[in-house]
Formats: C-alpha cells, structure tokens, sequence
C-alpha cells in the first residue's frame, strides 16, 4: 500500500465547506461534459458538495472533476481528470469535466509547456481523488457507527459487506464535505486501475467536431470591439510616426494609436519575451472593417543603433536575458557565420578522458555538418485573446499557456492587484511553445484599458508569422575518431545556434565513449526565438542521429546494433556522472522497435527503411521509418514508432500524440524554413511557408508503448524530435545522397 501526504509541494491540499445549492459555475470556461446522455443532464444534481478543490460531488453521484492544466490538444482536459477519477473509484460514466478557473492556491504549476503536465501532477492528482474517497467512506463510517477500515468502494457505490450495507457517493457528499482533512491516505495499487491505461476518448471530441465555442477566437459579446497590431516589417526596426487621420474616418474604425506592451524598468519573465516593443493599434466594430483599415494605415519606421535597450528583455529572477542588436540580418550571412564558428574553439561544456589525444592517434577521422533554419510555430487558431478591462477589475478570457505568469505581467502593467483579475483559460487550436510568450495578453488588456471597452484582439497570419519567438536555426558539427580496426576512441561534437546552442551534452552518447568531447557555442541577433515543440532536441536529435547512422556504415555495422553496444556500455561501464538518460530504458525501445517492425540490416529492393531514437523530456522513442520512391518522389509509407513514457493515463490519446509528433517531425525536417532579407521575413503565410500536406504524411503509423509501473513522463514533445534523423537516414538508402541540411525538400536530389 502506498501511502500519500495530503499536502503537496508547498501548498496545502484545501478542503473546503459544502456549497449549498451551488450548481455548475458555466462561465466561458463552460461545462464539457464526458458525453452525458440527455437524461443525464436532464437528472443533473440540485446540490453540489465540493470535497476539495480538484472535484465536486453532487447529491444524486455525479461528480465534477477540474481539469486544472491548459488544454492545448494533448488531451490533458481528459487524462488529467482520468487520474482523479481513478483514486476516486467513481465510475467514468459519470463523471463531468470542467476546464478549472487559474487559481494558485489550490492548483499547482497551471502551465502548458515541457511535456510536464502528467509527471508534474500525477501526486497530487492521485492525492485528490483518494483523499476525497477516503472522506466519503469517512462519512459512511460515521453514519453507520462502523469502523472506516471495514468500509470499501466501488465505481461511486460505498459498501460495508459485514452488514451487507451500501450508499452511493452522493447519499454522504454533503457529510463529507464537513469532514477535517485526514494527513495521509492510502492510493491504489497499480494493478487495481480501472480506468488509467483504459481508451476513453476525448471529454472535447463532440463540442469539437460539431463547431460548439471552445476556443478564444470562439469568444464574443454584444459591445465587444476588435482590435488588430501593426508591428514593424523587419527585426531592426522601430516605430517612427504613423499618419491615422484618413483611418479613423474609414467605416467601423473607432481608434488609433500605439502602445508599448511593456513599460521600460518593467523586469519580465522569460514568457513576458516579444520582438517589437511599440505596436500600432487599429479598434473597430468588425475584423473586416479592421483589417481594411489595417492595409490602409500610413506607417513610418526607423532602424535602431546598437543595442537598444527598449528591446532588451531581462528577467526578474534573471532566468532569462536578451539583448538585441541592432541591423538587418540575412540568412546568408547567418549560415557564413554559424559555419566560421563551428570551426573555432567553443565553450567547452563536457569532457572525458582524452579526446584530443584519441583524434591525434586515429586511423580515420569523420566529420559532418548539419543545419537546420528558423521555424515559425503556424498554430492553426489564430493569435487572440479576449480582455474586458475596468478601474474595478480585468475579465480575461483566451488561450495561454503560462496563465500564472501572464495574470502577474497584466497586473504590473495596467496597475491592478492580482485579486481584481480574472483569467479563464479557453482550449487552445495549437500552442507548440508559441502560447507561452503571452504578450498579446498584455497587448489586450492595454487596448482595453485605454477603450474603457470589451476588446478581442486578433492577429492575421502574416502577423504572427512575422513577429517573432522562432526555433532557432542551428548548426551541429559531429567527428568521430576510428583506430585501423574501426573501433571508435573518440566523439567531438560541436553545437551552436542563432541565438541559442541545441548541445545536450550529458545526453546520449555521452557516457558510452571513453573520450568525449562536447562544446557550444551562440551568436546574437535581434531575431526573437522561443520555446519550440521539444526546444533544441528537435534539431540536435536529428543530427546526432543522422551521424550515428553514417558513423555505424563506416564502421560497417547495424545502426540499431551500434547503438545497443553503446547502451550496454552506458548500463555496464558507464563513463562520467552526469549521464541524463537510463541506458536499460534507452535500450529497451531500441529493442521494441526492432522487434515490431521486423528490423533486418537489408532493404527490401524497393523499400528504404531509416531508423533513429532519442530521449528527451524524460522519455524515449525509437523509430523505424518506411519510404518508398515514386517517379523520383519521396513517399513515406510507415513508421513504426515504441515509446517509453511510464504509465500511460489514456491509450487512445497517447497514440494519438506520438501519430501527431511523427507527422509534424517529418513536415518541419522535410518542408519547414523562414529565412530573412535585411531583417524581413521572406515567408509571411502559407503560400510561402511549406506545411505538410495530408497526402505526405505516413500511410500508417504503427505505435507501441513499453509496459511498465514507472511513473508517467512526458509525451507531447518526445516524439517529435527523433522522427527526423529515421527519415533522414531513409532518404540516404532511397536516393543514395546524405541530407544534411533541413529541409530536405530544397535539396535538388530528391526534387520530383
């Protein structure tokens, strides 16, 4: 029996007096239900009786579980209360689930971001709903005068067997709300999950599907206004002076004016990062009526010199600091230097043993270069947010996915305590990283600050895709050092990146290799970059693995057996301390893949099969990814993917994630790239920014997860970064060339 502490991390587990007659708060973060029949929502209950601050029972059983993390399409609005449910061992089907309002004091860590919403919260979710079960058998004891040891529960139905007694959950709610918190209660035993590792399919899927209003860009009022941005068209550049008088006189158009997102002095948090500091802003009664005026708006832009101190971003924990030089970058000029510097003595950031002596004394030496541009995030919901903003309080509506950090950067900026706003988090149509950089929730509130009206503000695609908060691009240098009977003595990678390195240096094959040598490397820009879906690894992975795939035919071995002795190096003789990774779990989806996908060291003539594996995120994946060629075409026709991510909460939205990681994976490495003249974005929508067609995705993609007791650890992120070193690795036994340089598709050698 495991035993669990009611409180968690520093705050308290708060229990909380019955509500009498409270109902169902339906506000914009409404009721979605698990599919409830009309009757059941017909016999909904007359009384809610809140245990605590994860779920609420009603008087006739149902039960309402918060789903307290943003939902941005990993499905965490269904798993999250998944796992209440379980320690709560109420059945499913009765169950209803509510997007929980952004409250600090009962929730912990309400963030999008890192793949850590499961693993960050599992205690204290399974902690939730076995404190709530304990205090229903609790009132049960009590109203029977047995003892609580004696009592048991089973899908909402508490029994005690000696009296052949029983009473559902709601027949006790009321009393057990009233009930002190207990210090410690025991959680199920693995092996007695009902409901964790059972498909249950997505609380959203319905409202989704038939066009219900969940999303930000969803929301509206009869006074709302619309608002739109004008920022400047290059990194570089600020706002001159801008001529409105003609504007203001166009239909619908109440206002213009600029605004700066974040007063100077104002110390930001790395999620307060944006690129231009001083925005024009249009207001008016229609997003037509906007954006005509937006194209019509006489605009005015100057270059800054130096480093202008308005663009530097610094935080007040000093977590995150960036300063923005001034001029027009080029990407040509960006892949001159980033190729100067990964020939120079870096930052050295790992070392064992000896490398430099292992190249000295090698018989042969390998050595390539990889690449890959800066990516824009292209969320298919627009930018928005919703902001209602009075001398009394702020009303905040959208989707974000650091509401925490934004409700204090609001707060600072329009000058009203955190008690007087309210922020309520919509689901979200995509995030990737990009919806932790809240400025445009910021930006909202000024605007309506400054109206003294409701304001949705809304950014076109060319917009976002011009304003910023990229993946960096990237360069990686790897070398290897073989003796005459190619055994490998030696491993040099050097990594660096515009303006952030991708170098994980304790990660794989660190800790395998006698000598090894890691370095890193940045250089400045005034091009803001941001988190992108699994930050760094998403280059370095593919890189790393394209390497090991052409170091391991130099060494003429299997890809997959060269890594595994690797691993069993790293399991039996690891070298250093700092090994990031667990080489037996490492091994294991290496082993899976293998297995699943009939692994043989030869292609079938007309089938080029590519494999990769990389950790990150505290999980592994392994892929083995199938192509074929047609008329000179590359065509990818199955990938098998086997993962490792502890517990699985929801199969189907598990599978669902790494099928969705896979086909973004090969989308950004085959297609994706922004490149930049004098500072402008040269792709500004998707006329010029190649996305993925649903014709180039994989055929089938065959998922397996390893079956084991640990703990549940990320899966949102994982499977996006290795997927591009198996395609890699396919297109060079399809077409017979290396593909160093993302993307591939610009590549003349696999044109059709």
């Amino acid at each position: 029996m495991t035993l669990i502490k009611t409180s968690y991390g520093r705050r308290s587990f708060l229990k909380t007096s019955a509500l009498a007659g409270g109902g169902i708060v339906i506000g914009f973060s409404w009721l979605a239900s698990c599919n409830p029949s009309p009757e059941q929502v017909a016999d909904l209950p007359r009384e809610w009786f809140e245990i605590n601050g994860y779920l609420k029972i009603g008087d006739n059983g149902m039960v309402t579980i918060m789903s307290p993390n943003p939902e941005i399409g990993q499905n965490v609005k269904t798993s999250m209360p998944m796992v209440v449910a379980e320690e709560l061992d109420v059945a499913w089907k009765n169950v209803i689930v509510e997007q929980a309002p952004l409250n600090t004091t009962i929730f912990t860590r309400q963030l999008a971001g890192g793949s850590q919403s499961i693993r960050q919260a599992w205690d204290g979710l399974r902690m939730a709903g076995a404190t709530a079960r304990h205090m229903l058998k609790a009132a049960a004891a009590q109203k029977w005068e047995v003892p609580i040891e004696e009592i048991t529960t089973e899908e909402g139905i508490i029994y005690h067997k000696k009296s052949d007694q029983s009473i559902g959950y709601g027949e006790v709610a009321s009393l057990a709300a009233t009930l002190e918190t207990p210090e410690e209660v025991a959680l199920k035993e693995l092996d007695d999950f009902k409901i964790i590792g059972k498909q249950t399919r997505n609380v959203d899927g319905e409202n989704i599907v038939t066009g219900k209003p969940l999303f930000g860009i969803d929301q509206y009022s009869d006074d709302m206004l619309i608002a739109m941005i004008v920022h400047p068209p290059a990194f570089g550049m600020k706002l001159k002076s801008f001529d409105a008088a003609e504007v203001k006189k166009m239909p619908g158009i109440k206002d213009v004016f600029s605004i700066n997102t974040y007063e100077k002095g104002y110390l930001k948090s790395m999620f307060d990062a944006d690129a231009f500091p001083e925005l024009v802003v249009l207001v008016g009664n229609s997003t037509w009526e906007v954006m005509n005026a937006k194209k019509a708006l006489k605009v005015n832009w100057e270059s800054f010199e130096g480093y202008d101190e308005e663009y530097t971003n610094f935080s007040g924990d000093g977590s995150f600091k960036q300063s923005i030089p001034a001029g027009g970058e080029n990407t040509s000029s960006h892949l001159e230097e980033m190729n100067k510097l990964s020939g120079k003595l870096s930052k050295e950031v790992r070392k064992d043993g000896n490398p430099a002596e292992a190249f000295k004394n090698a018989d042969t030496i390998i050595e390539r270069s990889y690449t890959a541009p800066f990516l824009a995030h292209n969320t298919m919901e627009p930018m928005n947010f919703f902001a209602n903003v009075t001398a009394e309080k702020a009303m905040l509506s959208g989707p974000i996915q650091t509401p925490e950090f934004m409700e204090k950067s609001v707060s600072a900026r329009i000058g009203l305590p955190l008690d007087k706003i309210e922020l309520d988090m919509t689901r979200q149509g995509g995030g990737f990283g990009r919806r932790l950089y809240g400025h445009f929730v910021v930006e909202a509130a000024v605007i309506s600050q400054k109206m003294k009206a409701p304001i949705k503000l809304v950014y076109t695609r060319e917009d976002d895709m011009t304003f910023g908060n990229y993946r960096p691009a990237y360069h990686a240098t790897y070398r290897a050092a073989l003796d005459k009977d190619k055994n490998l003595i030696g491993f040099h990678v050097r990594a660096g990146g515009i303006p952030e390195s991708p170098l994980f240096a304790n990660r794989f094959p660190a800790g395998a290799i006698d000598n090894y040598l890691a370095e890193s490397w940045e250089l400045k820009s005034n091009i803001s970059i941001g988190a992108f879906r699994a930050p760094r690894s998403n280059f370095i992975a593919g890189a790393e693995q394209s390497f090991l795939d052409e170091l391991a035919e130099s060494m003429g071995k299997d890809p997959i057996a060269f890594r595994l002795e690797l691993l069993e190096k790293a399991t039996n003789n690891p070298v250093g301390e700092n090994n990031d990774y667990d080489p037996k779990r490492y091994a294991g989806v290496l082993e899976l893949v293998r297995d699943k996908s009939n692994w043989s060291p030869k292609d079938d003539s007309n089938v080029f099969r590519g494999f990769s594996a990389y950790f990150c995120h505290n999980s592994y994946v392994a892929n083995v990814l199938e192509m074929v060629m047609e008329e000179e075409t590359p065509v990818v026709q199955k990938v098998y993917c086997a993962v490792d991510c502890g517990i699985v909460v929801n199969p189907i939205a598990a599978t669902n994630m790494v099928e969705g990681g896979t086909v973004d994976g090969i989308g950004q490495a085959m297609y994706g790239g922004l490149t930049f003249k004098d500072g402008k974005p040269q792709q500004t929508n998707f006329d010029r920014y190649r996305m993925i067609r649903h014709r180039e995705a994989p055929k089938s993609i065959d998922v397996h997860f390893v079956q084991n007791k640990e703990h549940p650890t990320g899966l949102g992120e994982p499977p996006f970064p290795p997927i591009m070193g198996a395609l890699a690795n396919a297109l060079y036994k399809a077409t017979g060339q290396r593909h160093y340089n993302q993307p591939y598709i610009t590549q003349k050698e696999i044109v059709g």
